[in-house]
């Protein structure tokens, strides 16, 4: 049974605009060890994935991408001109992996984070939890099913 996973990113980097233009996309740039292991050692291709926008107005769910291919190293830590770069990893024992994701669809409108938060069914969802800064975690099957629940019914006034 696939897995379900939450992915953000700011939509003025990229967004799910950018993703179902381009089709796939690795998903690198994360440098937070527990975010990595999410990716590295729980995805799986073929896991399903909200794709969040954040540090926009307003933040929330736009889509939905899939996981494809396995884990690789994130080029961008061997990129001295990038801003992930990581001078302590190297080729032989990279520290950050990335996955590449697939687009999937895009929402009519963005599920908001007020909406995340005002429904029952999100209400332990690692991502919503006071505190979580993390950029990938994952999405319990009964959370994906109510996020995309929430993306079908017409938005609040």
């Amino acid at each position: 049974m696939a897995g379900s996973w939450l992915c953000k990113t700011e939509p003025d980097v990229y967004s799910i605009d950018d993703l179902r233009r381009d089709g796939t996309t690795g998903w690198e740039g994360v440098r937070n060890y527990q975010a990595r292991n999410f990716m590295r050692d729980g995805m799986v291709p073929g896991d399903r994935v909200l794709v969040y926008h954040s540090n926009a107005d307003p933040a929330g769910v736009a889509g939905i991408a899939e996981v494809v291919g396995e884990a690789v190293p994130d080029p961008t830590q061997f990129d001295a001109r990038s801003e992930f770069h990581d001078p302590k990893s190297t080729r032989a024992a990279p520290r950050w992996m990335m996955r590449r994701l697939r687009f999937v669809e895009r929402f009519d409108r963005v599920v908001t984070l007020e909406e995340l938060r005002a429904d029952p069914a999100l209400r332990a969802m690692m991502a919503l939890r006071p505190g979580n800064r993390l950029s990938v975690t994952p999405v319990t099957a009964a959370e994906f099913r109510a996020v995309c629940r929430i993306a079908k019914r017409a938005a609040p006034r």
